[in-house]
């Protein structure tokens, strides 16, 4: 968890990195380069998307280069988005039209969206240490969720830093798209990630992605 002291200036908020956070240099390093190509982008730690209150959390790989470092909300702006949000919406943690900006009102029901890595790493492949380095954001964002019940892990990567998270062994919980997994409180949904690759590849298709929002819907449903 973030603690007070000489780098508190790191932490924006509890669960949130600053927007200049130099925790990861080759990250901070990268952002600093597509300031100045491109100065209107977001271009830096994209925040959770939705309320501390949502029983639902989606944890994402990382910031796409075009999509949420562009527009500063996750998922918002690449392919990825359109899949996810027209899931979200089609079992009700989400509510309006996605239009892939972050002012086109489209508004989280129960539901929370992050990622694992807070900022856009270059190839879309962050690096072991900037993964276990960026842990402590997605630790606190568990941890101040007093509601959550339901984490969905889109992609390997996520799937590890929320295991290492919520304090579970990867043998305990190995990955599967489809897999379920408790962690006390918790429940663990495993995907493939909603990335253009693995939809055009066949990896994941819109149904199987659905078939996973279907389960956590019936899960919390029946939770009450």
């Amino acid at each position: 968890m973030p603690t007070r002291g000489p780098r508190a200036g790191v932490f924006a908020a509890i669960n949130e990195p600053d927007r200049d956070c130099p925790m990861c240099p080759r990250l901070a390093d990268f952002r600093r380069e597509h300031r100045a190509r491109e100065p209107g982008w977001h271009n830096a730690p994209v925040p959770s998307f939705g309320t501390a209150d949502a029983a639902l959390l989606i944890v994402g790989l990382a910031p796409g280069l075009q999509g949420a470092n562009r527009t500063g909300r996750p998922f918002t702006g690449d392919y990825a988005g359109d899949l996810l949000y027209a899931t979200l919406i089609e079992y009700g943690f989400a509510k309006g039209n996605y239009q892939a900006r972050p002012d086109d009102g489209l508004r989280l029901v129960g539901s929370r969206i992050s990622n694992a890595v807070r900022c856009v790493p270059p190839q879309n492949k962050p690096l072991p240490v900037e993964i276990n380095t960026c842990r402590r954001f997605l630790s606190a964002t568990i941890e101040t969720m007093p509601k959550l019940r339901a984490i969905v892990l889109l992609g390997r990567i996520a799937h590890d830093s929320t295991l290492k998270a919520v304090g579970l062994r990867a043998a305990q919980a190995p990955f599967g798209h489809g897999a379920v997994h408790d962690a006390g409180r918790l429940r663990l949904y495993d995907s493939y990630h909603c990335s253009r690759y693995n939809t055009n590849t066949g990896v994941l298709t819109p149904k199987m992605f659905r078939d996973v929002f279907a389960r956590v819907r019936a899960d919390l449903d029946a939770a009450g």
